[in-house]
């Protein structure tokens, strides 16, 4: 049984995470990285970042402030705090560490952390994505894995305000 501040106790800040990036490569092991809003937390991200673990040996996400999600989604998000919404992932068993960045995209996340793996959604083409560039100049690489189609935020928040929660 895990104790209470588990998930809390896997948000970091970026200093502390670089040092834990080194150690894991070091050691040899892959790191994984994506990142993403996750305001109401849903069956497809789940299955995402699922999919995303599975590629290597840690999972790290990157959680948009709420700053950030307000300019990405409009005045009405996000629904869930953004330290909520990183607990709640860091909660998820196949995430192993969280960190909130409020940049427009996290390019200088992914420069100063250098993962093996950053990936994205099938909502994105590889050569469309601002922080590809700086995941190869280091060597990293770039995954696209298929988008889950029928299970967006917006698509929940649109069926709760028509009266039919799904």
């Amino acid at each position: 049984m895990r104790s209470a501040g588990t998930a809390a106790a896997k948000i970091k800040r970026r200093s502390a995470l670089k040092a834990i990036v080194d150690r894991l490569k070091t050691e040899g092991r892959k790191v994984v990285f994506t990142n993403g809003c996750f305001d109401l937390l849903h069956v497809g991200h789940v299955r995402y970042l699922e999919a995303a673990r599975a590629l290597g040996d840690c999972l790290i996400v990157g959680v948009n402030t709420d700053e950030r999600v307000r300019e990405l989604k409009g005045p009405g998000r996000p629904l869930v705090s953004e330290f909520e919404r990183a607990e709640v992932i860091a909660a998820l068993q196949c995430v192993d560490y969280v960190t909130l960045f409020a940049e427009d995209t996290p390019s200088d996340l992914i420069s100063f952390l250098q993962p093996d793996i950053h990936v994205k959604g099938g909502d994105y083409d590889a050569e469309e994505i601002p922080e590809a560039e700086a995941v190869r100049s280091y060597g990293g690489r770039v995954v696209i894995l298929p988008l889950i189609e029928g299970h967006s935020t917006s698509d929940i928040v649109s069926r709760i305000l028509r009266g039919n929660g799904g």
